[in-house]
């Protein structure tokens, strides 16, 4: 395509079929354009691609853009082509002679993106060639990756300076939707951009539904059932913390009727790329994962993203939540977690090979998370202000403005709690704590005489489960800490004291986040008018004609359009050509390719 003009509302409209920017993707491209180095913060769905993919329509030569796995440049490509741009990527994947093509259409100046994994990019032979093209910008995404603090760190990134030294003239865009303020300035360090302009995006992305529930029984199983069926035909993401879970998670969703798919690093390589295949270019599928599955997925259309265990940070919890919802339409983020969590978390910060200093800030990072979990706030309010940006709740689309948890008047149950655990010895776990409590002579309560103990049964006005959330709440506050080289076993800390002598209260959230909302089909698709309606039988006819195009073409249906397209030409129903290319997201070279095909549908569905 290469610099087709010097305007970049012309490019935005005519490329990629929108009459707006965003938020502060005019000033950002604007600004890479005229030749100005940039770290853009913005949340993931918020458009972060436009920023480097515009300036690389309207300024000269190729821009080279730096991606961390192979899933994503394949996706971005893959849109970029449908679109009409000339792009390309270099990786693993690509045989010789493929790989072979690709160089040659580089040398020759006829790419307009050309994208390469950092490994690449920092090989003699590829810098070479870089010293032999017209070079019209670097991009960097997902740099959070130089940062050693996160679990997407890649050694590689943090000798990406070198763009800076080699090519000191040619501008640099660093893209990331994760990084608070340390991570940034690691950043800037890292990659030579302490002059660049920084641009610091809302990290709100307020269509999407966070609800935490407490572990416990069946509920969390019951709980995540009533997500998935909230959502059918939907495609969704459930993070487990082991291996062992994913693969029993996925197993248990696939007998009662539903695509889920396991994935994690423990499967060989082929079954894993086959199940992310199906999960990007299917409709309706539920990827089971670790954390290993994510980083780099494009797919804009997850409706929801379920954690059966406590993320590592609110960073990660961020990070992963936000790949539900890309598209901006309704989506929903559920996560349940228990003592259980924090324990196994403890025990891997402790047990890992960082140094003191890294364990620290670990340690403060799950704390702040507990915080965040355990906070009868809004939960935006707890969010947002975690990354440094004040919101004043209440949101409406949280489970603690939704559903306003109740408290109740806990002093004497903690200090039941506390003098429980220390006349057991602090040597035990909260579910002997609870036996205990509540009275239970076991096998290994009469064991170590504690049903002889004075705290033996004084607990009795509360039930298990109300215990078990008690005891997780004063570890999240700090009241009661793990002993992990006791195996999880409680303890208390200086902050007990001030209770078990009276002379500070203690208050408790009550357990009770509100289940999924069940969800008829086409319910939340709202155009842009918000007072159109949505047919259900012709978006279902719309997403048939995508998914037979996809399959066709051999790309996720998300690539011919996304579902914020189809819901407002389902709400709009245009009736010829003209009409179409009005609608957000449709481009000139889309429409010429399938617009008919969907004015068709529309025309068809009318007439029926």
């Amino acid at each position: 395509m290469q610099a087709m003009t010097a305007d970049p509302r012309h490019v935005l409209r005519q490329v990629f079929g929108y009459a707006d920017f965003r938020g502060e993707q005019q000033a950002i491209v604007e600004h890479v354009t005229g030749g100005g180095d940039a770290l853009v913060l913005m949340p993931t769905g918020g458009g972060k691609s436009l920023c480097y993919q515009i300036p690389a329509l309207l300024r000269a030569g190729t821009a080279v853009v730096v991606s961390p796995l192979i899933a994503l440049m394949q996706d971005q490509v893959d849109a970029l082509r449908e679109a009409g741009v000339n792009a390309a990527y270099l990786n693993s994947s690509l045989d010789a002679a493929a790989a072979a093509e690709v160089e040659r259409a580089f040398l020759a100046g006829t790419l307009d993106l050309l994208y390469v994994a950092p490994e690449r990019l920092l090989t003699p032979r590829f810098l070479d060639m870089l010293d032999r093209v017209e070079l019209a910008l670097f991009a960097i995404d997902e740099a959070h990756c130089v940062s050693q603090w996160g679990h997407d760190f890649r050694p590689e990134y943090r000798q990406l300076s070198l763009l800076c030294e080699r090519f000191p003239r040619i501008p640099r865009i660093a893209l990331t939707a994760t990084a608070d303020a340390p991570t940034r300035d690691e950043i800037v360090r890292c990659l030579g951009l302490a002059g660049a302009r920084r641009f610091v995006s809302s990290f709100d992305r307020p269509n999407i539904r966070y609800t935490i529930a407490a572990k416990g029984g069946g509920d969390t199983r019951r709980g995540l059932l009533a997500l998935v069926e909230a959502h059918p035909g939907e495609a969704g993401i459930v993070y487990c913390l082991s291996r062992r879970k994913v693969d029993a998670t996925a197993a248990w969703l696939q007998a009662r009727g539903h695509a889920a798919l396991p994935y994690h690093a423990g499967m060989d390589a082929a079954s894993r790329a086959a199940h992310q295949t199906r999960f990007l270019r299917e409709e309706g599928v539920v990827m089971v994962a670790t954390i290993a599955f994510g980083m780099g997925i494009d797919k804009p259309n997850v409706r929801f993203v379920a954690h059966l265990d406590l993320p590592r940070s609110i960073e990660g919890y961020y990070q992963e939540t936000g790949r539900a919802g890309r598209d901006g339409l309704p989506a929903e983020a559920w996560l349940a977690y228990g003592l259980g969590d924090v324990v196994t978390l403890r025990q891997m910060i402790e047990g890992s090979e960082a140094g003191e200093e890294r364990k620290r800030l670990e340690r403060q990072r799950l704390e702040a998370l507990l915080g965040f979990c355990e906070s009868i706030r809004c939960r935006r309010e707890t969010l947002l202000g975690y990354f440094g940006e004040s919101y004043s709740g209440p949101c409406g689309r949280c489970d603690n403005c939704i559903a306003p948890p109740q408290t109740w008047d806990g002093t004497l149950a903690a200090q039941q709690a506390l003098s429980c655990v220390y006349r057991t010895g602090q040597r035990f776990g909260a579910a002997h704590v609870a036996d205990v409590l509540l009275g239970r002579a076991t096998d290994k309560v009469r064991q170590f005489g504690h049903d002889r103990l004075s705290t033996f049964g004084i607990g009795s006005g509360l039930d298990e489960r109300q215990w078990r959330s008690a005891l997780r709440q004063l570890v999240a506050r700090g009241l009661l800490a793990v002993d992990l080289e006791g195996y999880g076993a409680l303890r208390l800390t200086a902050a007990s004291r001030p209770v078990l002598k009276g002379e500070e209260p203690v208050s408790f959230r009550t357990d009770s986040a509100p289940p999924p909302r069940a969800r008829r089909r086409g319910d939340g698709r709202v155009a842009a008018d918000p007072a159109a309606a949505v047919d259900a039988a012709l978006w279902e006819a719309l997403r048939a004609k995508r998914l037979a195009l996809a399959r066709a073409q051999g790309v996720p249906p998300y690539v011919i359009f996304h579902d914020a397209t189809l819901q407002e030409i389902a709400a709009r129903r245009p009736r010829d050509l003209d009409a179409l290319a009005g609608i957000g997201g449709v481009g000139a070279r889309k429409l010429e390719r399938y617009g008919q095909a969907f004015v068709d549908v529309v025309r068809e569905h009318a007439e029926a």
